[in-house]
């Protein structure tokens, strides 16, 4: 489900920390333009939050020009997210990194090869 909210994004933003998971789709919304200070109502935009104990998160994103969609994701017991802590930061992160973090593993991979951004006028072809 995660990953159908996630498709055709053009930025998914993960909110770091912990986020209080009493918060359903205006208090999330809330929390993206008080704290975040961007539009939760942009159709392009999905924004990822997980709870303290690092084994729920939830998927907001605003679709179709009239509603939120909201999706939960909770783990089995004795299973976590690895989740950034750094509180008050929220990291622009690419589809591969969702797929990461669902899989159990870090969205900063040591040994995967990182996105390569090369511009027509920078070859020599």
């Amino acid at each position: 489900m995660l990953s159908m909210i996630t498709q055709g994004a053009e930025h998914i933003f993960l909110a770091c920390g912990a986020t209080d998971f009493r918060k359903q789709i205006e208090g999330l919304a809330a929390l993206v333009t008080l704290k975040y200070h961007l539009d939760p109502y942009s159709p392009v935009c999905v924004f990822l939050f997980c709870n303290k104990k690092r084994d729920c998160l939830k998927a907001l994103r605003f679709e179709g020009g009239n509603g939120f969609l909201l999706a939960t994701k909770k783990l089995l017991p004795d299973m976590r997210f690895q989740w950034p802590r750094t509180p008050d930061d929220i990291k622009d992160i690419t589809a591969q990194q969702v797929r990461w973090l669902l899989e159990g593993l870090s969205i900063e991979q040591k040994y995967a090869h990182k996105p390569v951004k090369i511009q027509p006028e920078d070859t020599c072809f």
